[in-house]
């Protein structure tokens, strides 16, 4: 892509409006722009982010066994009666009158909608378990929408559902999403750790948030210092096997949010020198809560005995909108964001330092063409804007390899390579510099 033909209205201050420093970045780095209250265009670059992210999510979910679906962003009601969650939700469910005088609502979750799917197309206990996930818009009236993408009142998420024949099999669903959610916030250069949770309005009584620590995070949050170190669970995993003991390792050790706190159990347990106590970010909430929905709803399926079981439930949710604002929260410096290379909009920027040379547009050009054949995410900066300017802008969408051309270095046959996370720069011959940048985004783009 050259940015001469891109769209990318970076701005040079920080909008007054933005009071955290994702909004501020994501602002800055014209990766949104704000709508209405809480509701926001995604831009160019915010965009790419996005789908990078769904991806690595979409991928984890399909290879822990869930099913992608695509369920309305528009729910009747009458669902929403049938579960007694209608009336219960409260303000932060939009409300919406068709012109049949239908009442109808902007989906905060899909519990209700998933569930009457399973219920009108399964009957036999053969066709268990199922997760079904979808990745969908969804709206939440918050009273005081702020700090951007982070809570805003439209986000993007994915919500998966798993239905099972016993409270056994559900615990292990549990289980395949938790293992699931460390790897995934792994693939995107988060450190997350899980916390026991109140299950609130979705209900049920096992529940857990995945918190990501940050100086800006918008929590108080309280762990044993392990957690944070832990091994991921790699690649080979065996979803269908015995997932207890990872559950256990990871669930054994104290951790929890402000609202769940036990200071005396915290400091009974955990060593001195092992207690974290630090800001935290929500990235992601799963909860098993049995027949809450089933049950109302009557999801059954003939059991193996001929008599009809209700259907034992979870639901499994990641704040992919969100999680832009928070990878930006945990990573970024005073030049602006400094992207984890699975989830940077563009891995490489090229930067021509003397754009309408011939010979440097020629090698600058020709990097750009490796670099693509590689397979490698390219942003060119073919324009004519001072050298310091180009830098700038690169630091500010924080892409994690500069490769800069130029006239000098032309001459010689090298390039200058800028890593953006540790601010290094080395001059190397062109065919050097260019390996290195390659295996060391190849090296990188599967962190786990």
């Amino acid at each position: 892509m050259h940015l001469s033909r891109y769209f990318l209205p970076v701005l040079r201050e920080t909008p007054k409006e933005a009071e955290i420093v994702s909004h501020q970045l994501m602002l800055r780095a014209a990766m949104v722009r704000q709508s209405s209250a809480g509701i926001y265009s995604w831009l160019p670059l915010g965009l790419r982010v996005l789908k990078k992210i769904e991806a690595i999510v979409r991928e984890e979910q399909n290879r822990a066994g869930a099913v992608e679906i695509l369920m309305p962003t528009i729910q009747s009601a009458d669902l929403w009666r049938e579960s007694g969650r209608y009336e219960a939700y409260g303000k932060e469910m939009l409300r919406i009158t068709d012109r049949h005088e239908r009442q109808m609502l902007f989906g905060p979750t899909a519990e209700e909608v998933v569930t009457t799917i399973f219920r009108d197309s399964i009957r036999s206990y053969k066709d268990l378990p199922r997760n079904l996930y979808n990745i969908q818009w969804k709206f939440r009236d918050e009273i005081r929408p702020r700090f951007g993408v982070m809570r805003g009142r439209e986000f993007l998420m994915k919500d998966a559902y798993s239905f099972d024949l016993t409270k056994e099999n559900a615990r292990a669903a549990y289980r395949r999403m938790f293992v699931a959610y460390l790897r995934t916030f792994a693939r995107l250069g988060l450190r997350s750790v899980p916390m026991k949770a109140d299950t609130g309005p979705i209900g049920g009584d096992l529940s857990h948030e995945f918190i990501v620590l940050a100086e800006t995070g918008e929590s108080q949050v309280f762990c044993h210092k392990d957690l944070i170190e832990g091994e991921i669970p790699d690649a080979n995993t065996d979803f269908y096997g015995d997932l207890g003991p990872i559950f256990d390792k990871w669930t054994s050790l104290y951790a929890a949010t402000e609202e769940m706190h036990d200071a005396a159990r915290f400091e009974a347990e955990v060593p001195a020198e092992k207690r974290v106590s630090a800001r935290g970010i929500e990235v992601g909430h799963i909860f098993y809560f049995g027949t809450k929905y089933s049950e109302p709803m009557g999801c059954r399926v003939q059991g193996p005995d001929g008599q009809q079981i209700t259907l034992e439930m979870g639901s499994y949710g990641v704040g992919i909108s969100r999680l832009v604002g928070a990878i930006i929260e945990a990573s970024h410096d005073a030049s602006g964001i400094v992207w984890p290379v699975p989830v940077a909009p563009f891995e490489v920027a090229v930067i021509n330092l003397k754009a309408g040379d011939a010979a440097t547009d020629a090698a600058a050009l020709d990097v750009k063409r490796r670099l693509e054949n590689a397979g490698i995410d390219v942003i060119y900066d073919d324009t004519d804007e001072r050298a310091g300017g180009k830098f700038a802008t690169m630091d500010l969408i924080g892409i994690p390899y500069q490769v800069i051309v130029g006239p000098k270095g032309v001459k010689a046959g090298e390039i200058e390579i800028k890593d953006r996370k540790t601010g290094e720069r080395e001059t190397l011959a062109i065919d050097t510099g260019l390996e290195r940048v390659i295996t060391s985004i190849m090296d990188q783009r599967v962190l786990v």
